[in-house]
């Protein structure tokens, strides 16, 4: 492995979430100085999927084990040579010391202490030639954890500011600081890019089609009565939620893509205020970190606002770079963690039998 200066790490964090856009690639540098832990951007990018590995990793659950298996390696050796690529645009004297990849969740199924990130960390490994730390929930799991969020220490560290941090990726999730917990909350831009994907757009820039649009009450109504919504943390959610039971509800009304987007927006901020509101301050206003694709949609972030001001709560919007590379960030600073044996992912966020120290590390080229 490779030597690194004493709490000095140059890392590449890779997340792929289920919103599908693309590998999340932060090169970041990380140091930590009397328990402090500070970042600094090298460079970011965000490649996009081609249209087989997009469609592939859509359909992957329905595959045999065998071709399961395939694509699972597969997937590690398209990382790796995405990262190769990545690193010859990026060259410049700093070469990162480890890899840590999320992987792309395929499965999650917590009440069957199961949950699978394809994208073989062997192959990264042999493809880029550098340390590669992956396997990131597994530790977790087997504690009997949801796996999930496994963000939250990287807010804890990195984003202490902020009493709040809200996640607005495929599936939104807040951390709440105070509390060392954190939770899905809901489907998110899975619900959103669906319906946008109907007028002809991968995604509603701005939310603006939305904005158009009618929303439902009645509908709305029905939205909430979910029983995920009425469980207490610590919960997470699997892709086949709004796949299966949120948006068959929205298209059996028979709406217009327009007013199915105004619809979305509007449960999502009431899910999210909602999720809030046990946890808000009454005595000082509070401070909320927005991040995740779901932060440039101006409509929705509009609609939670309001929402949250009710509560005293402030909701901030920091940079693109951080708002659309935070996990990948996040991503990094949990293999730092994983490198120095220390904890990186919390039981009182997961509900697992005690913190745990989660990621397998496959070694680079051996110097």
């Amino acid at each position: 492995m490779a030597t690194l200066q004493p709490n000095s790490y140059c890392v590449l964090g890779l997340m792929s979430g289920s919103s599908l856009d693309g590998l999340d690639i932060a090169f970041v540098d990380l140091r930590e100085t009397d328990g402090h832990w500070h970042y600094e951007w090298i460079a970011v990018e965000c490649i996009s999927y081609p249209t087989e590995w997009r469609q592939k990793l859509q359909s992957i659950q329905h595959e045999s084990v065998p071709d399961f298996l395939r694509t699972h390696v597969a997937y590690g050796h398209y990382i790796g040579k995405t990262v190769r690529d990545f690193l010859k645009r990026y060259s410049g004297e700093k070469r990162p010391d480890f890899i840590t990849s999320h992987g792309h969740t395929i499965l999650h199924e917590p009440q069957q202490g199961v949950s699978c990130q394809i994208g073989d960390g062997a192959s990264i490994a042999a493809e880029t030639g550098l340390p590669v730390i992956s396997d990131l929930r597994n530790m977790d799991m087997a504690l009997g954890g949801q796996g999930a969020p496994i963000v939250p220490i990287g807010d804890k560290l990195l984003f202490k500011e902020y009493d709040f941090l809200l996640n607005l990726g495929g599936i939104a999730n807040v951390t709440v600081q105070k509390e060392a917990l954190a939770f899905d909350i809901c489907p998110c831009n899975q619900l959103l890019n669906h319906f946008a994907q109907q007028l002809g757009f991968d995604f509603d820039d701005s939310g603006n089609f939305a904005k158009s649009g009618r929303a439902s009450i009645e509908l709305l109504g029905v939205l909430r009565q979910k029983k995920y919504y009425k469980r207490l943390p610590p919960k997470s959610l699997n892709n086949e939620f709004s796949i299966l039971e949120i948006i068959p509800l929205i298209e059996a009304e028979n709406l217009s893509p327009q007013d199915a987007l105004a619809t979305c927006s509007a449960h999502i901020s009431e899910c999210i205020a909602a999720a809030i509101a046990p946890y808000a301050y009454r005595t000082r206003p509070s401070k909320m970190l927005a991040s995740g694709g779901g932060a440039f949609n101006k409509f929705l972030l509009a609609q939670i606002q309001e929402q949250l001001s009710e509560k005293g709560i402030e909701l901030l919007v920091p940079d693109a770079r951080l708002i659309s590379f935070k996990e990948a960030l996040v991503m990094a600073l949990i293999g730092a963690l994983r490198w120095r044996g220390e904890t990186n992912v919390l039981s009182s966020v997961t509900g697992a039998q005690r913190d745990s120290i989660g990621g397998a590390i496959w070694a680079g080229q051996i110097q």
